[in-house]
C-alpha cells in the first residue's frame, strides 16, 4: 500500500510539473508571437473603426481609420474630411483592439508609401491644410512631391490655386509633416 501511495505521489508531481511546463511554454510562445506583430498589423485590423491619433504640435485627430500604407494612415474625421497622417509623426493611437491582420498587399502595396499618397493629392489639385511638427498650420495646394520634401503653393482654403491667389511657394520637408487634411 505504501508503494502505491509513493507511486501515486510521484505521478501527481510529474503531471503537475508537465502542466506547469506546458503553461510556461504557451506563455513564451505567446510572447514570441506578440513580438512579431507590427504596429501596421494592429492598425490594419482596426480599419473601419473610430480611433484617436495623437500627434506632436497639434491636438489629437479623431476619425475612422479608412486606409493605411507603408508610412501613412488615412482617417476620415467627424466633418467628413480626409486626414493623411505620416506614421513617423504618430505619438500614439487610442481605439485599436488587440487583433492583428497581416499585410496582404504584396510587393505593389509595399511601394505605395507616403510620397505616393501625397502625389495623389497633388494630382487632384485639392486644397489642403498641412500640420507641422511645431504646431504651424499651412494652407494651399501641393504643387509637387519630391524624394524628401513637397512644394506647397500657399493660399486661402476657399480660393482655387491661381497665380494671383498664391502668396508664396514653400518647400516643406516630409519629416516636418504631422498631417495633411483635404478640404
Amino acid at each position: 500500500m505504501r508503494w502505491h501511495a509513493l507511486f501515486d505521489d510521484l505521478e501527481a508531481q510529474f503531471e503537475a510539473a508537465a502542466a506547469a511546463e506546458l503553461v510556461a511554454e504557451v506563455a513564451e510562445r505567446s510572447r514570441r508571437e506578440a513580438a512579431l506583430v507590427s504596429m501596421a498589423d494592429r492598425l490594419r485590423a482596426a480599419t473601419g473603426t473610430a480611433v484617436q491619433v495623437h500627434l506632436p504640435g497639434t491636438t489629437a485627430v479623431r476619425g475612422r481609420l479608412t486606409d493605411l500604407g507603408p508610412g501613412w494612415l488615412l482617417l476620415t474625421d467627424e466633418a467628413g474630411a480626409e486626414v493623411l497622417v505620416p506614421v513617423a509623426a504618430v505619438l500614439g493611437v487610442v481605439g485599436v483592439g488587440a487583433r492583428a491582420a497581416p499585410d496582404d498587399g504584396g510587393a505593389v502595396g509595399r511601394r505605395l508609401d507616403l510620397r505616393w499618397a501625397l502625389r495623389g493629392i497633388a494630382r487632384d489639385r485639392t486644397a489642403v491644410t498641412l500640420g507641422l511638427r511645431d504646431g504651424t498650420a499651412l494652407t494651399g495646394t501641393l504643387d509637387r512631391v519630391g524624394l524628401d520634401h513637397l512644394d506647397l503653393a500657399e493660399h486661402a482654403l476657399g480660393e482655387p490655386r491661381r497665380a494671383g491667389a498664391v502668396r508664396q511657394v514653400r518647400l516643406v520637408p516630409l519629416d516636418a509633416l504631422v498631417l495633411v487634411r483635404r478640404s
